[in-house]
């Protein structure tokens, strides 16, 4: 007889909720494993590590408030099992809820908390570490980024210690945000590039994984490194796409992707994806007053002041300050007083170089409008040498189109030109097409004051076909004013401002009288005056005054 094998019978026991819930949290299918485990729990309730499961899904599939209650829970059953470890990190979980949430009370009640259970130890526990990244958050928050640092890297050693990748992570994103902060910026980039390799290598839990990836893309944004932000930005959203039951994070994905669109002149896509990402970003996440200011910004690009108007206000009342995009709208609409005090006095507030870095264009762009040159010089100077510091290309791009454009109310256009066609090649290589549209109206009115009309309108031609496609209609509409109405330039060469100061003497008016009605300093008024002598090759005010009759600058009395 031929021996036959019998093959062992499978199990035909159903599964339970428990069991279903499990392998459901193990494939990151969040939403299953939240009704499972929640379907578990009803029948008994949750053993400790079940429970912190459940917890996470909760959180991941955007209930945070369940999830609080569940994190709190586990805080309370851990003390009765007497697990001071866990009981530390339920504590610790609840507080970042908080924080998130801004609501710093009862996150630093809860923090005193799990500091109080680790006081009553003897021995240094895991645990200890986080407390330590809970410290480091505080003293980043504070401006004291050294004390930052040194508490996140005796966190990340503790995380090494004990063998905790998810503490590793958190604590090492931690040290690169603190370098940062530090001004060792290529140090702390390289660092929190290096972490996400550690961060997605599959040993670390998905809410910590989503933390350092926003942390990461922040840190680019922070430091205008655009191609770092757009590579961790698509994987985020590769992460994100992958786990399709996943809320989240997934609205961060969404509102860093437009940013990115708009950058680079999506502007419908960037519209509906800032949209999106407002409707999944809770009331209380702190990223949806980043989306209303996003939303404001679209609104105002396109001329749609009254709806920019509401988005900024309530960007405002989230914890978003307003600037410098509220003062460009009043810019736009005329009320270039109340937009230069605006960025005037947010520049002043603003400390470190990179919130200076954005703030200081714009506010040259006022102040220009005001007739405030001398103000103006001083702002490009500083733009200059912040860009000499930071090395990255979009900030080099921004100071050089700012003081090509002082230069040129300088009346030195030749000069502006040598700065604004540098600065158009980088927003191109940045596929920039807004910013290199405006960079290119600077260089038209630069070759307009040079004589040369052909060029003049040609780089004003290709900047308002770009306003067009991209909808910025404001901006279109200047360029439009512009192209019908040249100004009236002798050929001597003067620019705009020279011709304005020129009619200003002719008419009988002194020095401090110009500077009055342009809003400009006796100094500034001074150099025109001697650039208009020189270029027209008269010695005396007389003479310039008969040259502005004889070109009809001026109608002659009687």
């Amino acid at each position: 007889m031929v021996e036959t094998r019998q093959m062992p019978q499978r199990s035909t026991a159903p599964r339970t909720a428990l069991d279903r819930g499990r392998a459901a949290y193990d494939r990151q299918a969040w939403a299953d494993a939240r009704d499972l485990l929640s379907a578990a729990d009803r029948e008994t309730p949750l053993g400790l590590d079940d429970l912190e499961h459940l917890a996470i899904a909760t959180y991941l599939v955007g209930e945070y408030a369940e999830s609080m209650g569940i994190s709190q829970r586990g805080y309370r059953e851990s003390i009765r099992a007497n697990d001071v470890g866990r009981a530390v990190r339920s504590a610790f979980w609840v507080a970042v809820e908080h924080l998130g949430r801004g609501e710093m009370a009862p996150a630093a009640g809860w923090l005193a908390k799990a500091e109080r259970l680790v006081a009553e130890g003897e021995a240094e526990r895991v645990e200890s570490g986080y407390l330590l990244v809970a410290a480091a958050v505080r003293s980043l928050a504070m401006g004291d980024p050294d004390a930052a640092r040194s508490a996140y890297e005796r966190a990340a050693q503790i995380g090494k210690n004990f063998a905790d990748p998810d503490l590793f992570v958190l604590a090492q994103v931690g040290v690169g945000e603190s370098l940062i902060g530090l001004g060792e910026v290529d140090r702390g980039i390289g660092l929190m590039d290096e972490v996400m390799v550690d961060a997605t290598a599959g040993d670390v839990s998905p809410v910590i994984v989503g933390i350092a990836y926003c942390s990461v893309i922040a840190a680019c944004h922070h430091v205008f490194d655009v191609r770092r932000a757009q590579e961790w930005t698509a994987a985020l959203d590769s992460w994100c796409e992958s786990q399709p039951q996943l809320v989240h994070f997934r609205g961060l994905c969404l509102l860093n992707r437009a940013e990115l669109r708009q950058f680079h002149g999506a502007w419908e896509r960037a519209a509906a994806e800032t949209r999106e990402a407002s409707e999944r970003l809770a009331e209380t996440d702190e990223s949806l007053a980043e989306a209303m200011y996003q939303t404001a910004e679209l609104h105002r690009l396109r001329g749609a002041f009254a709806d920019a108007e509401a988005a900024y206000r309530r960007a405002s009342r989230l914890g978003r300050r307003p600037e410098p995009g509220i003062a460009l709208m009043r810019l736009a609409q005329g009320r270039h007083q109340v937009a230069a005090a605006t960025l005037t006095r947010a520049t002043d507030e603003a400390t470190g170089i990179f919130a200076r870095a954005r703030l200081l264009e714009p506010l040259i762009e006022v102040l220009l409008a005001t007739g405030s040159t001398s103000a103006a010089r001083l702002a490009a100077d500083e733009m200059l040498q912040i860009a000499g510091d930071i090395g990255a290309p979009l900030v080099t791009a921004m100071a050089e189109r700012a003081n090509g454009d002082v230069l040129l109310a300088e009346g030195d256009p030749r000069a502006a030109l040598a700065a604004l066609r540098p600065s158009w090649t980088k927003w191109q290589a940045l596929d920039a097409p807004y910013e290199a549209a405006r960079t290119r109206v600077l260089v038209g009115l630069a070759c307009r004051a040079l004589d040369d009309a052909d060029a003049a309108a040609l780089e004003l031609d290709a900047a308002a076909d770009a306003f067009r496609e991209l909808g910025a209609l404001p901006d279109l509409a200047r360029v439009e004013t512009l192209r019908a109405k040249p100004a009236r330039l002798p050929a001597a060469g003067l620019t705009v401002r020279e011709v304005e100061v020129l009619r200003l003497v002719a008419s009988g008016k002194t020095n401090r009288e110009v500077a009055a009605d342009l809003v400009i300093s006796d100094r500034t008024v001074a150099r025109h005056v001697s650039n208009i002598f020189d270029k027209l090759g008269v010695p005396s005010r007389a003479a310039a005054t008969a040259y502005a009759y004889e070109h009809g600058l001026i109608a002659p009395p009687g």
